[in-house]
């Protein structure tokens, strides 16, 4: 089959187009024949070096595709062949083929488009599990999350609405801005002209009269610390998803102790199966009735054939993207 590896780490050039073996399938697992696959800045960490696949998984990048299934494990049940599916995936999706625990699946319907459902299984799990899981946020309570334009922004914005959930947003451009309020974000913040601290406080108003936001979704890490704790109400949660500004900082604990402020960090990716599994169920319990219906949609800036995929990291470092990237087999590739 076809694969994109990455040949040493470094700039996009670095991805080629190569010759796999189809992989073999354990007897939980199902092989997806893989139509596309979602570009996400975890496969730029990988490309660079920074961001190993978990022991045991594939090097070949890639965390979510949509396809259909081509041979089933033999403990698998309620799923055929056939069967049109979007999966989340530990690495692989650059490919032709992957193999896929069922737990992983996610059925699409046939009036679905099969491209754009390969933009969801990521944003999804990492966005629910992140502002549900971790941070608890619950209706009528403010978030704030960071790259709104981005594919977890996009997403974040729609389960917010989804949810009863107010939600504010930052970003660097005043045509994100506009996309964002579009969608149904509450409040946007571009960075570049504003304090998203100051205006954290002006926006997110309680009925108790304090101020900021709830629960915090960032994607930048240590240099955006402080802020984000300071752009907390008390009681605020911060949940820590990407380390784009960096890994390493100093705060005061203070800052967290007496208004009961908290902190955590997760990756999706190196969660253990079993959590994965948890977390695509109620995914597909509370969000995917909701993408069916279209409440939920994807958003889709471009996508690209597969043999694309060094254009692709590159049009994701560029940072102009609103929504997914997304690499299809065979496919020309076309601009949303």
């Amino acid at each position: 089959m076809r694969a994109i590896t990455i040949s040493s780490p470094g700039d996009p050039e670095v991805l080629q187009v190569t010759d796999e073996p189809t992989p073999d399938i354990s007897a939980d697992e199902v092989l997806v024949r893989v139509h596309a696959a979602g570009v996400n800045r975890a496969d730029l960490l990988q490309r660079r070096g920074f961001y190993d696949p978990p022991p045991g998984a594939t090097t070949i990048p890639g965390l979510e595709v949509s396809g259909t299934i081509e041979k089933l494990g033999s403990a698998v049940t309620g799923w055929a062949v056939g069967d049109r599916v979007a999966a989340l995936l530990s690495g692989g999706g650059y490919a032709e083929a992957v193999p896929v625990p069922a737990g992983q699946l996610l059925p699409v319907p046939d009036d679905f488009d099969l491209t754009k459902a390969a933009a969801l299984p990521e944003v999804l799990a990492t966005v629910w599990s992140n502002i549900v899981g971790r941070g608890r946020v619950t209706a009528g309570e403010w978030l704030l999350v960071h790259g709104g334009g981005s594919g977890i922004g996009t997403a974040a914005i729609q389960i917010a609405r989804h949810l009863g959930v107010k939600i504010a947003v930052t970003v660097g451009s005043e045509r994100k801005a506009e996309f964002c309020r579009e969608l149904g974000a509450d409040a946007v913040i571009n960075y570049r002209e504003e304090d998203f601290v100051a205006r954290a406080h002006e926006i997110c108003v309680h009925e108790d009269g304090s101020t900021g936001a709830d629960v915090i979704l960032d994607i930048i890490g240590a240099k955006y610390l402080e802020r984000n704790i300071k752009a907390l109400a008390a009681d605020g949660r911060l949940v820590i998803i990407g380390m784009q500004g960096g890994t390493k900082t100093e705060i005061n604990l203070g800052w967290l102790m007496q208004p009961r402020k908290s902190v955590s960090a997760t990756t999706l990716r190196a969660r253990p199966k079993e959590q994965k599994i948890a977390i695509v169920a109620e995914v597909a319990q509370h969000l995917w009735p909701a993408v069916v219906s279209g409440d939920i949609r994807p958003i889709i800036h471009e996508t690209m054939p597969l043999a694309d995929a060094s254009r692709a990291h590159q049009a994701l470092e560029d940072g102009a993207n609103i929504g997914k990237i997304l690499l299809v087999a065979d496919a020309e590739g076309e601009q949303a």
